[in-house]
This record gives C-alpha cells, structure tokens and sequence, in this order.
C-alpha cells in the first residue's frame, strides 16, 4: 500500500496521502500537490490534511456508520474542526480533517460522465478540499459550486 508525504507541501502544510486499495493505480503526488493547489487558492497555506483512497466495501462502511446512508459514495469528508453540534474549540486550525475517496465508486461515476479515472480523481480531490476547508454546496447558495467549477478549470490540465 502506498503511504505518500508531499514535502513540498509540508513546509507550508502538508496534504498525506494513503491508498488502502490495489485496485486502482493512484498518482499520490499529484493528488496531494491538486489539494495543495485549492489550499493555497483559498488561502489556507497553512493547512493539512489527509486523502486515504480506499474500495466499496470501507466507504460502503463509513457511509452507513456516519451519515446513515447504507451504500457507497465516491468521497467523504471528515473535518476535525467540526462535530454534529458544529464547529468544536481547542483542536489545531491548521490541520483540517480527512478524505476518503473510493476508487470504485469513482471510476464508475467516470464511465457514466464519460471522464478518465484520473479527472473524476481529480474532481474529487478538488470538492473534497473544499469541504474540509468549510464550504458547503449544500448550504452556500452555489459559492461552493462556483469556485470548484473555476478551480478546475484553472488547475486540471486539459487530457
């Protein structure tokens, strides 16, 4: 299994990566130096965090045992500054939470939109940044969306 420290990204806040899965091959490196690029574009360069890229069978878990949902989902953010009752006092601004990101449900979300792997990847580094770094599609009145449509087209290279 792969275990990935950007150090790069380290001096400034680091982004670690963990790939749980041999199903898919992941491009550590560019998935942590993506999440850093969001970082810095909205201002927390002094952030981290951590993406652990795992199968069906573990998100199918974590759904069910934290939102109730019992099915997969693509990707799931936990932020450590945060708890059912809201924003929680005492805990390290800097480092935000953790992102987990099956690799099934992403590749087959990819198929039906007609990506590659890798975009949908890239897509949900993105959305999942952004969460832990606060924003909320569900509650922003399209601020979330707006600025994740504008950091893909200024950070994804065009395949």
């Amino acid at each position: 299994m792969n275990h990935v420290r950007d150090d790069d990204a380290s001096r400034s806040g680091g982004v670690e990566i963990l790939n749980r899965q041999r199903l898919m091959k992941i491009d550590a490196w560019r998935a942590s130096r993506l999440s850093r690029q969001v970082l810095n574009r909205i201002g927390r360069t002094d952030a981290t965090l951590t993406i652990t890229f795992v199968r069906d069978k573990v998100m199918r878990r974590l759904n069910r045992d934290y939102r109730g949902l019992d099915k997969p989902t693509d990707v799931l953010s936990f932020a450590y500054g945060e708890s059912e009752e809201g924003p929680t006092e005492g805990l390290e601004d800097s480092n935000l939470g953790d992102m987990v990101i099956s690799v099934e449900t992403a590749a087959r979300y990819a198929a039906e939109l007609g990506l590659t792997f890798q975009r949908e990847i890239d897509h949900l580094v993105i959305h999942g940044t952004l969460h832990l770094a606060g924003y909320d599609h569900e509650t922003d009145n399209g601020e979330m969306t707006a600025l994740e449509k504008g950091l893909r087209r200024s950070l994804i290279k065009k395949v």
